[in-house]
């Protein structure tokens, strides 16, 4: 690879659909090297030396990549989440962190409603009996609707907002905790607003979790907040790890105060192989893959790379950047 003096460089950490691959390659000013995930460890801060933009999936960019990007220009991640990248760092060198906008956010909502409907149904124990050949015992414990029952949704962002349609569209009757929207706002979707977190979930059936991991939410379900769900609730969790303590979901698991869970995201990703939520009947999992389906990493790689060539053109697609300040 040949790079003149004028042209940038783009660092792909790890995987790049074709579909933003085709973006990138329509540029005949602009190189691109990826970096396979296996050689991160060796090479990922020697890769950045002369990199103008670098693309992150769940690799971290903190003070220490800062450090060693002289000539960075903008950081994209392949996702929305940015728990891993340290945003106030980038600010201070006025560098953009990017997201990819809405562009899994369907993905996710339904991945969501996937795990309602199979937590409800009681998908593991239900496919057992078939396998087993134990349809004797198909009675021994029947499966709930999700019509008619009331589901508490944690966030009405991009996601949120997705998953209410759906749940209202289910029929049920939905409740919504988010400071950041009116309570005109959430009726105008069908939704009602509630404001007191340990008020509300004695009252309902469900909990779908959508708000960011942030110092507030960490630990938001707890011994105390998941001990005051209702009897026989429901919770899934699609937004990340350690919102939910597993410990203490665990425990309401196992005690049978909770009937039944639903996580794609987990405290620790890999999780211990010996977790021993893995020996719940009554816990659907997925390896953090909620918002990934063919559609949704077509949709994100390009706006990766829609992201990064808008702010090598001084045109920054300012909606899709966490610290849209550095542009006021």
């Amino acid at each position: 690879m040949t790079t003149g003096k004028n042209r940038k460089k783009v660092l792909i950490v790890g995987w790049m659909p074709q579909a933003g691959m085709e973006v990138l390659k329509k540029r005949d000013d602009v190189d691109y090297e990826i970096l396979p995930l296996k050689d991160v460890a060796a090479s990922y801060h020697a890769k950045l030396k002369d990199a103008n933009a670098v693309t992150l999936g769940g690799t971290p960019y903190k003070q220490a990549e800062l450090d060693v990007s002289p000539v960075m220009e903008v950081v994209a991640r392949l996702g929305v989440g940015f728990d891993q990248v340290e945003v106030p760092a980038l600010s201070k060198r006025n560098i953009p962190l990017m997201t990819t906008g809405i562009a899994n956010s369907v993905s996710v909502a339904e991945h969501a409603m996937y795990m309602l409907l199979a937590s409800a149904r009681l998908t593991r124990k239900m496919d057992r009996f078939v396998r087993e050949n134990t349809w004797h015992e198909r009675l021994s414990d029947q499966p709930a609707d999700l019509a008619g029952k009331s589901i508490l949704v944690v966030g009405m962002g991009r996601i949120g907002s997705r998953t209410v349609k759906r749940c209202v569209a289910f029929d049920m009757d939905v409740y919504v905790l988010d400071p950041n929207l009116s309570a005109a706002d959430i009726k105008a979707a069908g939704a009602t607003k509630v404001t007191d977190l340990e008020a509300i979930l004695p009252k309902v059936d469900f909990v779908s979790i959508h708000c960011p991991k942030s110092p507030e939410t960490v630990d938001m379900f707890n011994a105390r907040t998941i001990g005051l769900m209702k009897p026989g609730a429901f919770l899934v969790n699609t937004a990340r790890g350690g919102i939910v303590n597993e410990e203490a979901l665990y425990d309401a698991l196992t005690k049978g105060t909770l009937r039944g869970a639903g996580l794609d995201v987990l405290e620790r990703e890999p999780p211990d192989p010996q977790h021993k939520l893995f020996a719940l009947e009554n816990v659907i999992f997925s390896p953090h893959m909620a918002g990934v389906t063919k559609e949704a990493n077509d949709r994100m790689a390009i706006a990766v790379m829609e992201n990064i060539l808008s702010v090598f053109d001084g045109k920054p697609i300012v909606e899709r950047c966490v610290n849209r300040e550095i542009y006021a």
